[in-house]
């Protein structure tokens, strides 16, 4: 005799025939945070320079690139710096995720620490050497006996300075028989310039081009001499917490991409540019700048995202010598940890 097959036992049936069909046609899931999977933080907290040498950083402010690429719900909270080292501390104590920086302080602080990356280049050069009016110098020899002021200690501007005065064969002392090195902030030293305290200066832009038009300077040395690898050398850079990027990785590669659309928009836009980075500026600093000197400034500039490493391990080796990086040999120097470029690399192809 047939059994009769009840209605509600057919429909468990054919329910359960689905469900294992679905089964077996396994997605593949997306592998890591480049898949997308990750929730947008609430806040990112993004530390930045008073400096138009962080143009790029700027203009992403100004145009809403970080809110385009993190959702416009995040909060970003942003913290103006002096100088490097100051940043790197506040990067490395978990007071910031994020932001730009300079090579110099930021490796000396990366090797005591170990729990911060680089994950993008942001401008290459910028700074060039100044001689006061009347100072008698018309070339790095002649800084023998001299005063030289530089932003602060252990910044790129110093490791720069160092190395254009080794290339010269002028010795940094603490008497006349060489070159003497000072800290001093860049608006401390344009006063110093005036009043004819100091002697010269390794300074980013637009403080070199400023001094020059005031008649109380000359450079002497321009931003595309000046090493390493003449102008050519990592300035600015972006760089991420481990914390953070452990969390948000692709918080961090929407950074990058706000980053290199900044640098774009600027080389395509240099007039509206000039505008942003002065809105900004007054913002970080309290006061604008003249438009022509943010002009020149940005002229002086090698807008990147790329990274040379072997830039940044010249200028760590620097460091060494000066004593700003202790218990590491410059033959055991190893930076290959420093920097994460593997979400650089995606977004440059498209992923």
């Amino acid at each position: 005799m047939r059994k009769k097959w009840s209605f509600p036992i057919a429909l468990l049936l054919i329910a359960s025939l689905l469900l294992a069909a679905c089964g077996s046609k396994k997605e593949e899931a997306p592998s890591g945070a480049a898949a997308g999977n990750q929730a947008a933080p609430s806040t990112v907290r993004l530390g930045i320079f008073k400096n138009v040498t962080h143009a790029p950083g700027y203009v992403a402010l100004e145009n809403k690139l970080f809110e385009k690429y993190w959702g416009q719900n995040v909060k970003i909270e942003v913290t103006a710096f002096d100088n490097g080292s100051d940043f790197s501390t506040a990067l490395a104590t978990d007071q910031i995720d994020l932001g730009f920086v300079g090579p110099g302080p930021s490796t000396n602080q990366f090797l005591r620490s170990n729990n911060f990356r680089v994950v993008s280049g942001s401008n290459n050069g910028g700074a060039v050497l100044v001689a006061a009016k009347d100072s008698g110098i018309n070339s790095v020899k002649d800084l023998v006996g001299k005063t030289v002021a530089i932003p602060t200690k252990g910044s790129t501007n110093e490791i720069s300075l160092r190395l254009l005065l080794a290339q010269n064969n002028v010795k940094v002392t603490t008497d006349k028989s060489g070159a003497q090195i000072i800290a001093r902030a860049p608006a401390d030293t344009l006063i110093a310039m005036r009043q004819k305290e100091v002697d010269a200066t390794l300074i980013p832009e637009p403080w070199g081009t400023q001094m020059e038009q005031e008649g109380i300077g000359k450079i002497i040395v321009d931003w595309d001499k000046i090493p390493p690898n003449n102008g050519n050398y990592p300035l600015t850079i972006l760089v991420a917490s481990d914390k953070f990027l452990k969390s948000n990785r692709e918080a961090v590669k929407g950074a990058i991409k706000a980053n290199i659309e900044a640098i774009d928009f600027i080389k395509k836009n240099p007039d509206k540019s000039y505008e942003l980075i002065n809105n900004r500026l007054k913002a970080l600093s309290g006061k604008g700048m003249d438009i022509n000197l943010i002009k020149a400034a940005i002229s002086h500039l090698n807008l990147t995202p790329d990274v040379s490493k072997e830039a940044i391990e010249e200028m760590a080796r620097v460091s060494i010598d000066a004593g700003y990086i202790k218990d590491v040999k410059k033959e055991q120097l190893d930076l290959s940890k420093f920097l994460d470029l593997s979400l650089l690399n995606e977004v440059k192809q498209g992923k």
